[in-house]
């Protein structure tokens, strides 16, 4: 809830045109009420004090395997990993409130860095292992991390980092016995450390990327993580047992998924990376139970061993509601709907009880610590059935931005209320329903990119005037990056060709933000404060590829 921002779900049905059966209000009512209780017992407790509990309670149980590696540990074996890894940093110099860099590969260490950290009460900061150097070194000195541990894959890129910051920082290795680090978690003891780490610390700062451009640190807490992974148990219909995570772990879903495993004494099997063409062959190999189901795989031709899946239950988001019902179908599984970023977590569910709203094109109601309203841009409540921004407020949302008051004052509102920038609609019942959003985000392979970052890097490229980054529908990754750009009026387009837009992007920019599409502009359309329209330049226009590159085919189209 995925670094980049992580939102759930995007554009559901209109419930005002739905014909799906509805629960009667007494029904809704009891799940409701069934949804505050739940969130009434959650327990407040550290992240490390959880763990402990859990690796006590399930001891000889497999807690994670790491299948492409060949890593496994068991619950016992797992806890010890994690002490031994708190006495390590500690060693280091790292205690509570200090911020460290972690940018791993989907290994053993990161899970085990992760809950190191919490008990140490210090705070995680994870790095995308896709940054150029200049965005490592942004999160790093935006965040005031004193350590940066990293697989020795990324050394190269670690290499780039400016000198200066070098200087500042500890930099070790994490290579599994060989590095720097390894070397001093060797020898350390594997019992507990002293921790004065309490629910209402810091166990995060999470960076997504904002429509400003560059990202901003949400500050997390360590009962921020543990409300979400229990909301998320609560969801299941019946315990799984092998539960897949599959995305890289600087992205939020798969520390909070760890943790729901752990919490359940469920077998956590830790994937490389989402891969279109393997992920269902996971599924049936290491018999799943419970995944977080990507749009993307629904797309892949149907195979007769998919009715041999062990699959309970899955999590998705995003998916419109024809989706869900083929993919019951299919799979024999029912989708479960919600929304979510990382600056709240679970925001809205589809209450177990109200299974015959899991493919209505809602995206459910308040989640469990949750409360939600709909305002308009007055900041009133909004009639049933006219849109307006989702609001959001509960216990252990984020606190806010990490050093950043202005963006604060910004979304946060009287009352606790956080301004989501999601345009929503609530039907007669209350049932929520995603229209739109706000924010001049592009939405590509579940990363979320910043127009203006985009922008921002491509206008600082000799001999162009202005830039503006639109989404381009997508049907494989559900959205593209565009870029218009306007040149300086002594500058031929000659001078400045896509393939030196291209290379110049490459050099400032994570792979994923890169634009697939570029097309010049003389000039672009503009409000009266000088801010290019991007409605207008892009009205009308019924296929956003015409007229520009293709550097992913090479083509102009």
């Amino acid at each position: 809830m995925a670094n980049s921002k992580i939102t759930f779900t995007r554009l559901s049905g209109n419930p005002l045109m739905s014909t799906h059966p509805r629960p009667t209000p007494d029904r809704i009512a009891g799940a409701l009420e069934r949804t505050r209780r739940l969130g009434d017992g959650f327990v407040r407790q550290s992240i490390g004090d959880a763990v402990t509990a859990a690796c006590a309670r399930f001891g000889d149980r497999i807690a994670i395997e790491v299948f492409e590696r060949g890593e496994r540990a068991t619950y016992a074996g797992f806890g010890a990993l994690t002490h031994r890894y708190a006495h390590a940093l500690s060693a280091m110099d790292i205690g509570k409130g200090d911020r460290v860099g972690l940018m791993l590969p989907n290994r053993l260490a990161y899970p085990a860095l992760f809950i190191a950290l919490a008990r140490l009460g210090a705070v995680h900061v994870p790095v995308n292992t896709r940054y150029t150097p200049g965005e490592i070194a942004y999160v790093l000195e935006d965040s005031g991390a004193r350590l940066l541990l990293h697989d020795a894959e990324y050394s190269q890129v670690i290499a780039g980092l400016p000198d200066d910051l070098r200087a500042q920082i500890t930099i070790a290795d994490v290579a599994e016995g060989g590095g720097a680090f390894d070397r001093i978690a060797a020898d350390a003891p594997d019992t507990p450390l002293d921790s004065t780490a309490t629910p209402d610390d810091l166990a995060n700062i999470q960076y997504t990327s904002g429509t400003t451009g560059f990202p901003k640190g949400c500050m997390l807490t360590h009962d921020y993580w543990l409300v979400l992974a229990r909301a998320a148990i609560a969801w299941d219909a019946q315990p799984a047992r092998r539960i897949l995570s599959a995305q890289p772990y600087f992205y939020m879903d798969p520390q909070w998924i760890t943790l729901k495993a752990l919490l359940t004494g469920a077998t956590l099997v830790i994937a490389p990376g989402l891969s279109s063409s393997r992920f269902l062959d996971w599924i049936l190999d290491h018999r799943i139970e419970w995944c977080m189901f990507p749009l993307l795989m629904t797309r892949q031709p149907p195979r007769p061993e998919e009715a041999q899946t062990a699959l309970k239950q899955v999590a998705t988001f995003g998916w419109p509601p024809e989706t869900c019902r083929a993919f019951r179908r299919r799979f024999g599984v029912t989708a479960r709907e919600a929304f979510g970023m990382t600056e709240i977590g679970l925001g809205t569910w589809m209450p177990p009880e109200l299974n015959d709203m899991y493919d209505s094109g809602s995206v459910g109601f308040a989640a469990p610590c949750r409360e939600t309203t709909i305002r308009d841009e007055a900041g009133q409540p909004v009639k049933p059935g006219e849109t307006g921004e989702l609001w959001v407020r509960g216990r252990s949302i984020f606190q806010g931005y990490w050093n950043r008051p202005e963006a604060n004052a910004e979304v946060f509102r009287d009352g606790g209320w956080f301004r989501t920038g999601d345009l929503f609609r609530a039907d007669e019942d209350g049932a929520l329903y995603l229209v739109g959003r706000l924010k001049d985000m592009i939405r590509r392979s579940q990363e979320n990119i910043a127009a203006r970052e985009v922008e921002a890097a491509v206008c600082a490229l000799p001999g162009i005037e202005d830039a503006a980054a639109v989404a381009v529908p997508d049907p494989v990754r559900g959205e593209e990056v565009k870029i218009y750009v306007q040149l300086k009026n002594s500058v031929a387009r000659e001078a400045v060709p896509v393939e030196a837009i291209l290379d110049h992007a490459r050099q400032h920019l994570a792979k994923f933000k890169v634009p697939r599409y570029i097309a010049y502009v003389d000039d672009f359309p503009r409000t009266a404060s000088n801010k290019i329209e991007k409605k207008t330049l892009v009205a009308g226009v019924e296929d956003l590829r015409l007229g520009a590159f293709d550097a992913e085919d090479g083509i102009w189209r």
